[in-house]
């Protein structure tokens, strides 16, 4: 239990804040999910449209501090990695 004003408010603002970040990591996964799934099926074209979503969300969850910048950016380069890795299979094919 907080003692002073200011202690009370900041644990409501950690509370609000909790549930917003808890919300944007979860939409991460599901779109990390739902990326990865793209990338087993070798599907490149549903990969690419997904990689798109998975950067966009990385790049808002970054800018809203949810996650660090270095994470979104290693992310992004590992799924574009994984897309490219698509293409080149299916050219050695």
């Amino acid at each position: 239990m907080a003692n002073t004003r200011s202690a009370a408010k900041r644990a409501r603002q950690t509370e609000r804040s909790t549930l917003r970040n808890k919300s944007i990591l979860s939409g991460l996964k599901h779109r990390q999910k739902r990326f990865l799934n793209a990338v087993a099926a070798s599907d490149r074209s549903q990969a690419e449209s997904e990689l798109k979503g998975l950067a966009s969300e990385l790049d808002k969850a970054a800018k809203r501090g949810v996650v660090h910048q270095n994470l979104a950016n290693r992310r992004k380069s590992k799924a574009a990695k994984a897309v490219l890795a698509i293409a080149s299979s299916k050219n050695s094919a």
